[in-house]
């Protein structure tokens, strides 16, 4: 690797590492950088959910604050993001990519618009936690697994997955949807991180590079999401969850 190609990824990683703390979708970011220095896209979408993982870890320290009171909701729904993580990872090193590359951008597009019209869906709904609590909670894990199960098989705009579900299931602030985001990414991107590095063609090189990077990206972004106002955190991630669907729709129709 050359210093140049190293100093793409380290640019890459912190802008990805803090994306992906904020709104999700910096593996858009991060996963084209792969590709420019050379890799083949199946090595970069291994190596990239590889170094990205640390990031969301990151991510976690930096919104530990939010996290206050839902221990118990996290240890509920960590064993459902592994089994999906776990489900997604097998998937992607067994079967063909092509259908799910075409399917990718519509759930992200319509994660998208989950989370800009969560309010109007949840009054339609008429799902309130006091009146159907157990509901919620079966319905909190359908959305952790769906979202895990994505993540252990592509991982770009995981996040954005994950706060729109997690916001509609969820009657919590959007700092707090994001803190619980986090954690889950985490809780996937462990996952990733010991099946691929064990059965995935992964570019140790780039990765080592990475992984700091989205580190420090990741605790950045994470402390500046706490500091935006909800409107425009809530604009931010709309903003980038369209940008990142079309944005994979395009590469995929290419």
């Amino acid at each position: 690797m050359t210093p140049t190609q190293a100093t793409l990824l380290a640019v890459a990683g912190v802008a990805g590492g803090a994306i992906n703390a904020v709104a999700g979708g910096g593996s858009l970011i991060t996963f084209p950088a792969l590709l420019a220095i050379g890799l083949p896209p199946v090595s970069a979408n291994v190596s990239n959910a590889l170094s990205v993982a640390p990031g969301y870890a990151a991510s976690v320290l930096g919104s530990r604050a939010d996290l206050t009171g839902q221990g118990t909701r996290l240890r509920q729904v960590i064993p459902t993001a592994v089994l999906g993580a776990v489900a997604g990872s097998t998937l992607l090193l067994s079967t063909p990519r092509a259908v799910f590359d075409l399917v990718v951008p519509f759930l992200v597009l319509g994660a998208t618009a989950t989370l800009a019209f969560g309010s109007q869906l949840r009054t339609l709904a008429g799902r309130t936690r006091a009146h159907s609590p157990h509901r919620a909670t079966g319905t909190l894990h359908l959305a952790v697994f769906l979202c895990a199960l994505y993540g252990g098989y592509f991982n770009a705009a995981l996040g954005v997955l994950l706060i729109a579900g997690l916001a509609l299931v969820l009657d919590e602030p959007l700092r707090r949807v994001g803190a619980l985001k986090n954690a889950l990414a985490a809780t996937v991107g462990a996952v990733t991180i010991l099946i691929y590095s064990v059965f995935g063609p992964v570019n140790w090189a780039a990765t080592a590079v990475l992984v700091p990077a989205t580190m420090i990206g990741g605790y950045v972004g994470a402390r500046l999401a706490r500091r935006l106002p909800p409107r425009v955190l809530r604009t931010v991630i709309i903003t980038f969850g369209t940008a990142v669907g079309v944005a994979l729709l395009v590469r995929a129709l290419a």
